[in-house]
């Protein structure tokens, strides 16, 4: 009778805290000073592996997390599986045994059991034979069932705190993010707060478009495998698998899963919930944790919610953007407007004159468009403009802007770029139309161009823009169909003919 009243007051001490880590530690402090065991190892159920892992232990070289066996296999995978105590006196004669301490003689594996289901298994070794008694072993098993109570009191206290603590961060984000419209800006802050009210290691968020997920923002304290604006095909990875199904995907050991791609060098779990918005597939939200088992089957709810506000968020910001390039677009021909060349040479001037870069100007006239008119007819007019621009637009550079500036003339803006080099640009733009077979137009379509540079011919738009139009109205004095730099050109209105 003394030893069970010790043995309740040793299980009240494993049951007044609500820490797992507390738990495990003064269930082996009791291990050691009470029922005086030469070692004891604490094994784990990973329910999605079907294995047990070693979560702590003392007079053992093996560290936490270093051993892993499947659920019947050796004394304590038994242990788990018949769910009743193994005792092995001599693990010479034993076949089921797995060697882990060379001078193991006897071994001991008591199941850790919440009603009918095992949590975890506890393990002693020993170098004497028949070292465990039969006294000894109900006594454990008493204290283990105490052990199991305490473990899962800890973990749901720890799982409603977890849940509390990402109710909270769920509301954050939205209320910080409904607000944000650009989406670069939306994305990174989602990262921040996702790293900041989670547990995780790091997070990306990968956008789908043309047939492939593309990283577009990731934060964390990992090591990149993969960097920003790196490309995945579908069909390879859990971010993929994730975006395929339309589901979230959760591994707790990246290395058990043969499709797993690397994101970041020092993974060892990841969760990835789709972005889904009224059933439109935007991407994936990718959060990754450098522990094993770091992720809860419940944390998969929590991360959706968040998903979901991410989805909303990213939609709302990209139909934004839709519109606002909507305004800066002409309507007739596809290309930037002249509203759009307004805002872009002021950013691009004001650039030049901080860093003493150069920026060029190239404004163009369709030669003759009033006759063109005239002749042929206002829609083989419009169509005329609209495959010069179609002309003009593959053959400059993804940053330079091209925009019509109205009626048949257009301006192209090159950011740092000289006065030569915007002419060569120039010259080639002239010759591919030129060149081009207009339908319906039985005469040669070309156009004039004048090129300005800044500062040498402008540190002003006013003035910038004067030169170049000085310089294409030369171009038309001189016959049409040239190009011509400011160096010698008169400051006159241009011609529009």
């Amino acid at each position: 009778m003394q030893k069970i009243a010790i043995l309740y007051d040793l299980s009240q001490a494993v049951m007044s805290t609500f820490d797992v880590d507390e738990v495990l530690n003064r269930t082996l402090g009791i291990m050691r000073d009470y029922f005086q065991m030469p070692n004891a190892g604490i094994f784990l159920v990973d329910e999605e592996a079907q294995e047990l892992y070693l979560r702590a232990g003392f007079g053992r070289p093996h560290q936490p997390g270093d051993i892993r066996q499947k659920i019947g296999e050796g004394i304590v995978g038994s242990a788990a599986r018949s769910k009743r105590a193994v005792s092995v006196g001599d693990v010479s004669k034993e076949p089921r045994y797995i060697q882990r301490l060379s001078a193991t003689r006897s071994e001991l594996a008591i199941p850790l059991m919440v009603r009918d289901t095992v949590v975890g298994v506890l393990d002693f070794q020993s170098e004497s034979l028949n070292f465990y008694d039969g006294e000894t072993i109900d006594l454990l098993t008493l204290f283990a069932t105490q052990v199991s109570q305490g473990l899962q009191n800890a973990r749901l206290y720890s799982s409603e705190q977890r849940r509390a603590r990402q109710l909270e961060a769920i509301n954050a984000i939205a209320r910080q993010t409904t607000a944000v419209v650009n989406l670069e800006e939306l994305m990174d802050k989602f990262c921040r707060l996702i790293l900041e009210r989670f547990s995780v290691d790091h997070v990306a968020v990968l956008l789908e478009g043309d047939g492939r997920l593309q990283i577009k923002a990731h934060q964390g304290k990992l090591t990149a495998a993969m960097g920003q604006g790196t490309t995945l095909e579908l069909g390879t990875g859990l971010a993929s698998r994730a975006f395929d199904s339309g589901k979230s995907v959760l591994e707790n050991d990246v290395s058990r899963d043969e499709g797993y791609l690397p994101g970041f060098v020092e993974t060892q779990a990841e969760m990835c919930a789709p972005l889904l918005f009224f059933g439109e597939k935007l991407g994936v939200l990718v959060l990754d944790s450098a522990n094993r088992n770091a992720f809860e089957p419940g944390d998969i709810q929590s991360l959706e919610a968040v998903a979901d506000i991410c989805a909303g968020a990213i939609y709302n910001a990209r139909h934004f953007e839709r519109t606002r390039q909507l305004a800066y677009l002409d309507g007739l021909t596809g290309i930037f407007n002249r509203r759009f060349f307004e805002m872009r040479i002021a950013e691009e001037m004001e650039r030049a004159d901080r860093y003493g870069s150069q920026v060029s100007v190239v404004m163009f006239d369709i030669d003759h468009f009033k006759k063109l008119n005239d002749e042929f007819g206002h829609l083989l007019g419009d169509e005329v403009l609209r495959q010069v621009s179609k002309l003009m637009a593959q053959n400059v550079r993804k940053g330079d802007v091209l925009c019509r500036y109205g009626g048949e003339e257009f301006s192209l803006l090159l950011p740092q770029t000289s006065g030569t080099n915007a002419y060569e640009v120039a010259e080639k733009l002239r010759r591919a139309v030129e060149l081009f077979p207009f339908p319906g137009v039985p005469r040669t379509v070309s156009v004039s161009a004048g090129v300005a540079d800044c500062p040498r011919f402008g540190k002003t738009r006013d003035d910038l823009v004067a030169a170049a139009d000085a310089a294409l109205y030369q171009a038309k004095q001189a016959g049409r169909n040239k190009v011509v730099a400011p160096e010698n050109a008169r400051q006159a209105p241009a011609a529009h003919d």
